[in-house]
């Protein structure tokens, strides 16, 4: 596992477009020949990484000084109505934990369900209550990778930005991924510098200033309607204001792992650690002025 970073480091969501193979031990390496630091593995159609492949992933990350994370598959719902369905979900979660872990991976991120025909209460509660017996396993088991309940984009999807940081709050072990292209498709707003900075100190209220230190951001343009999100977008071709969240993310003091996951990936993971750079120079000359 890498250290914890002072700032921000840049990566991507799954196998650069520009990476000559679909594999994710070429991708380690092109991440970080292309001044990119961080990568998140894709599990999500499925666990299909053997433990070979993890080790050699791991192995490759350590001598490139990238940080992984991992993404879990989509279909996880720990809100099923079949209670068998809920734990086969506990099952997955808990098998993509274990490969995460074995592949050098600090994080993994996942979708905790749907609401289907429960109401939110219920499915706060049914879903803390799967959590809470998966984190007590992966305690058990010493599982060195952390758990991130990402915020999403969809209404009808469990995540807004208060289920999780609340759920994060109440479960020892369990941290947040902030979504903030999915936290404004969901809301409909939070698209300003003064709303980035409300999010950010309401985590920080929430979980305290260490969840800002070690945060995992995910971000992308995005086209949304009244449901919630739609699909990701380039973030120059969409109308989430980047330039004012990143200026807040800086002022803020916010560090950890930023994961582009806009179609062109790499393009604008680069764009947005150059623009992130430019921020933080600009106020170091500021400082050395006054």
């Amino acid at each position: 596992m890498t250290p914890v970073p002072e700032g921000l480091l840049f990566g991507v969501a799954g196998i650069p477009h520009s990476c000559p193979e679909d594999s994710s031990l070429k991708a380690v390496e092109l991440v970080q020949q292309m001044g990119l630091e961080a990568l998140e593995l894709e599990f999500v159609q499925g666990l299909k990484m053997g433990p070979e492949t993890a080790a050699r992933i791991r192995l490759a990350a350590r001598n490139h000084r990238v940080k992984l994370s991992a993404h879990a598959p989509y279909f996880i719902n720990l809100n099923a109505e079949d209670r068998g369905k809920r734990m086969q979900s506990q099952d997955l979660l808990l098998n993509s934990l274990r490969l995460a872990a074995a592949a050098g991976a600090g994080d993994l991120v996942f979708h905790a369900g749907y609401y289907g025909l429960k109401s939110p209460e219920e499915t706060y509660q049914n879903i803390k209550n799967s959590l809470k017996e998966v984190l007590s396993i992966a305690r058990s088991e010493k599982i060195p990778a952390r758990l991130r309940l990402e915020t999403m984009g969809k209404r009808k999807q469990f995540g807004s930005l208060d289920e999780v940081l609340s759920l994060c709050r109440e479960l020892d072990g369990l941290l947040p991924c902030l979504d903030f292209a999915h936290i404004f498709a969901r809301e409909g707003r939070v698209n300003s510098y003064r709303d980035f900075l409300q999010v950010i100190k309401k985590v920080e209220k929430k979980l305290g200033r260490s969840a800002l230190k070690s945060a995992h951001i995910h971000i992308s343009g995005v086209k949304y309607n009244q449901t919630g999100e739609l699909k990701h977008l380039n973030l120059q071709e969409a109308e989430f204001r980047f330039d004012e969240w990143l200026q807040a993310l800086d002022d803020a003091g916010v560090a950890g792992t930023i994961i582009c996951e806009s179609p062109s990936l790499e393009t604008d993971a680069l764009m947005l650690k150059n623009l992130y750079h430019n921020l933080k120079e600009k106020r170091i000359d500021s400082g050395h002025q006054t």
